[in-house]
This record gives structure tokens, C-alpha cells and sequence, in this order.
């Protein structure tokens, strides 16, 4: 189902990836339970960096270890600016369907990227690789991206599916009839593997809240060496 290849281990020796694959789940537009843990996280966020300036925020070692990524390609962690939002603005964290939203509030607690996909959508086997700067995919808007030559990037037999520095795709984009999901984590150098894992297993706990009959078909993480 999720394959790694040696150019990806070779690269990135020091980084590591989440694989999540969830069966027989629902993906209400709503849901109370979910909605009342979201404002339960975003008063723990706030609590957490209370007193926090931006500064502070990005030292975090988990953003530390993104920021240091993203600014190899002259980028800004978006999770990082989302985070601050929350602490530092009183936003919240968006209101979408609630398998995207079940990943966004694991995101926001652990800070680790996260893409979700439905599985149904997929050509597997799945393959993490580095980027060449030739390939390219339809972003989640709509619009045609180019890679980034070094960049992460997962792909399935039909092209493309996410990246680091661009995000999900629009071709399997998770759904409404959305039943079975997998969801993908990017751990760059600096994160290590049980943080990784503690991830995938909020967000199985999240997802659980409104589909507790779901299956989880694999939890994994595929590390650089």
C-alpha cells in the first residue's frame, strides 16, 4: 500500500512519514461532539502559549524543525501561521466536514502536515518520494502546480497526490461520501518517529468520535534510514 524509495531515504536520512488507512468511516457535515472538542483544543492551544509572542511560537522545536525546511525553498510553515492565528488572534479553527476537520484539529495539537485523501480515489500502491521539478499536479483549488526539485512528495499510479510545500490534491480529495480515508504525515529532520505515530493516533481518535465503527486497516511510520 505505501512504498519509500531510496532516493527519499538517501535525501531525507533523518525524517520520517505517518501512514493512517481508516475503513467504513462517515463524514458528517457536522458533529456536536467533534465541534465541542475543537473549542476544548483551541482553549488548550491558547492556554498552552499564553504569554507567547511570534518569536516564542516559532521556537517551538516541532516548527523549528518545518520552519528550517520550508525556508530552504524561501516558504513559511502555513500549520505555524494557523497556530498563531488560534493563540494569538482568537480564530478558530475552520469549520469543514468532519474527516478534514478531525485531521485539522491533530494538526493544530501536534503541528505536524497532514494530508487527507480518500482511499477509494487512489491507484495504489503509494510512493513517497523527492521531487525532480518536472512533475506536476492539480492543487486542491483547481489549479495545475509544478514541483519543487527536493521538495517531498507522495504519489500513487496515476500521478501526484500531495506534497510539502503545496499540499493535498484535488483528484482524491476527501468527500462527503467519503468511506474509506488514508491520511499522510510529513516529518522533516528534527521530528522524531513516536511523535509521528502519536499523530496518527489522534487523529484515529478524532475520526472515532463520529465513526466508532471504523477499522483501522494501518498505522504506520517509514522512517529515512
Amino acid at each position: 500500500m505505501f512504498e519509500v524509495t531510496p532516493e527519499w531515504k538517501s535525501t531525507y536520512p533523518e525524517a520520517h512519514a505517518g501512514v493512517l488507512v481508516m475503513r467504513a468511516v462517515s463524514n458528517p457535515e457536522h458533529h456536536s461532539v467533534l465541534e465541542s472538542q475543537k473549542v476544548a483544543l483551541e482553549e488548550q492551544l491558547r492556554a498552552q502559549f499564553s504569554g507567547q509572542d511570534r518569536a516564542m511560537i516559532a521556537s517551538h522545536p516541532i516548527l523549528q524543525s518545518y520552519a528550517e525546511y520550508y525556508r530552504r525553498f524561501k516558504k513559511t510553515y502555513h500549520i505555524q501561521l494557523q497556530l498563531e492565528s488560534i493563540v494569538l488572534k482568537g480564530k478558530s479553527i475552520p469549520s469543514v466536514a468532519a474527516l478534514v476537520e478531525a485531521m485539522f484539529m491533530a494538526e493544530m495539537k501536534d503541528m505536524l502536515l497532514t494530508a487527507g485523501h480518500d482511499l477509494d480515489a487512489l491507484q495504489l500502491p503509494l510512493t513517497l518520494d523527492v521531487a525532480t521539478g518536472t512533475e506536476q499536479y492539480m492543487l486542491l483549488r483547481g489549479e495545475e502546480q509544478v514541483l519543487k526539485p527536493g521538495d517531498m512528495m507522495i504519489r500513487d499510479q496515476n500521478g501526484v497526490i500531495s506534497s510539502i510545500l503545496y499540499g493535498p490534491d484535488q483528484r482524491t480529495q476527501i468527500t462527503l461520501d467519503t468511506r474509506n480515508v488514508i491520511f499522510t504525515v510529513y516529518a522533516p529532520p528534527g521530528i522524531d518517529e513516536q511523535t509521528v505515530e502519536g499523530h496518527l493516533h489522534h487523529i484515529k481518535e478524532n475520526v472515532m468520535i463520529f465513526a466508532p465503527l471504523a477499522q483501522v486497516e494501518l498505522l504506520n511510520v517509514y522512517k529515512g534510514k
